[in-house]
């Protein structure tokens, strides 16, 4: 689909008061155009709707008239700069930013994770610093799905099916 028919959808669903799924159109652009500053300048003003100053802060990191309390909500949510570079989801070099603002932001980003990490990062290869997160919060910040993970999440599917099977058979009992 088109980037205006996107848009023009995404502005019938806050005008319909349909915000969650505004917000997941807007994801969607900026995953696909990620050095578009108005997409995630519109994408912040969603987050703000919800009240959520980290996620608003998030999307306005590379512009310059960002509101200082969402930049902080923001850097707090998200630790670490490597946390950082996931969060903000850019791709290419800081070169393709469309100002020098946020030319800089992305290179202090950068910068910052590849001294914390003792070694270069790059906005293309998440692996170059999801190392950092697992070392640093003891997970895999970007684990594909595991036999042990797909299964414990089947196991809680059976189980909540397992429940729901026994309350059903308990309130077909009171009718009977």
């Amino acid at each position: 689909m088109p980037l205006s028919e996107t848009l023009a959808r995404a502005d019938a669903d806050l005008a319909a008061g349909r915000i969650p799924v505004a917000r997941q159109r807007l994801r969607g652009l900026v995953s696909s155009f990620p050095h578009d500053l108005t997409l995630r300048r519109r994408l912040a003003e969603v987050y703000r709707l919800y009240g959520d100053a980290a996620e608003a802060g998030r999307w306005m990191y590379l512009e310059e008239d960002r509101d200082a309390d969402e930049t902080a909500a923001f850097e707090a949510r998200y630790r670490s700069p490597a946390w950082r570079m996931k969060a903000l989801a850019w791709r290419g070099p800081e070169t393709m930013a469309a100002t020098s603002f946020a030319e800089n932001q992305l290179l202090g980003v950068r910068t910052a994770c590849a001294e914390e990490l003792g070694h270069p990062v790059d906005w293309d290869d998440p692996a170059s610093y999801r190392e950092g997160l697992e070392k640093k919060y003891g997970e895999a910040a970007y684990e594909p799905w595991t036999v042990g993970g797909v299964a414990a999440g089947v196991g809680c599917l059976v189980g909540a099916l397992g429940f729901i099977a026994i309350w059903v058979n308990g309130v077909v009992a009171l009718f009977d």
